[in-house]
This record gives C-alpha cells, structure tokens and sequence, in this order.
C-alpha cells in the first residue's frame, strides 16, 4: 500500500489538473508525457514548499503516483468536448492513408463507422484506467525528479570553516 505524507493531496490536486488540462487540449496534447513529467514536478515543488521536512525521492514518486492519477481523470473529463473532433481528425488521416496505402486491413471501415457512433462508457473506462497506469508511471517519474530538484539540502560547515569532529587542526591526521 502506498505510504503518503500529510498534505500530499493538494499539490498532487493542482499538478494533476495541470498536467491533465494540458493533456486533453488539442495541439498542446502533443506534448502529453513531458506535462505529466512537468506536473508531477509542479506538484512536488508545492509539496517542498510547504513542507518542514525534506522531500525524499520515495515521497516524490509516490507524489507523482498520485499526480499522474488525477491528471488521468482531468485529461478524461476535458477530452469529451474534443471526442467529436478527434474522431473527423482520425477519419480523414484513415481516408489519406487508404489511397496511398497497396493494402488496407479488412474491415477498418467498419471499424471506423462504429467509432463514428461515439464513445461507450466501457470504452471511457477502459481508456481512463489505461491513462491512469501510464500517467502514474510517468509521474512517479517526474516526482523522483522533482524531489531531487526541490528537497532541501542539509547545509555543510562553510567554507574555511574549522571541522567540528576535530576542533582543534593540529589533531587532524593527514
């Protein structure tokens, strides 16, 4: 069972949608795995911001788990709108492909006009649940780097500093 801090929830929430919004809208979708990455980075940088302790990696992956979850649900939800123009987008490459093609798979028409009719919510859930692995995946991804980018450093003694293990310098042995 994943393991989270307190508090993880909200920058998860704000990363996910982000991440999710960017997603979904077309032209900017192309993009989809790097704004996932860049979201659960996001999501990890509130998280640092606002935490007393150090973020460690486990924490940014399990940080980008959840990010990538909610960004999988945000891209589902704001998709729909877009679900009419993705499948006239589809059609017409099919259309291209098929004159320049020597040989078609039997049946991509009727592939095609069964898609036409619209999404059913087997298939809905099917791509969300599918959306959800892969966004989680590459939000553990962006969390881990997150978390090594924003995680507080413990500060060492400053330069020129004596070492307080050996106080005095003639102690030292070389």
């Amino acid at each position: 069972m994943i393991q989270q801090r307190p508090g993880m929830f909200k920058p998860a929430l704000v990363g996910g949608i982000t991440a999710g919004v960017l997603t979904a809208v077309p032209l900017v979708n192309c993009f989809c795995c790097l704004w996932i990455i860049g979201g659960a980075m996001l999501a990890a940088h509130l998280f640092a911001k606002g935490s007393p302790t150090s973020l460690t990696s486990g924490d940014g992956a399990v940080l980008g788990i959840l990010t990538g979850i909610v960004a999988a649900v945000a891209d589902s939800i704001v998709s729909l709108p877009f679900e009419t123009m993705n499948r006239e987008f589809v059609q017409k490459f099919m259309d291209q492909f098929a004159q320049f093609a020597k040989e078609m798979p039997s049946g991509w028409e009727r592939w095609l006009n069964q898609r036409a009719g619209g999404m059913s919510p087997a298939w809905f859930l099917l791509g969300l649940l599918a959306s959800a692995v892969i966004y989680a995946a590459f939000g553990a991804l962006g969390g881990v780097i997150g978390a090594s980018m924003f995680s507080r450093k413990k500060a060492g003694p400053p330069q020129g500093a004596p070492d307080e293990t050996h106080p005095n310098p003639s102690d030292r042995q070389p």
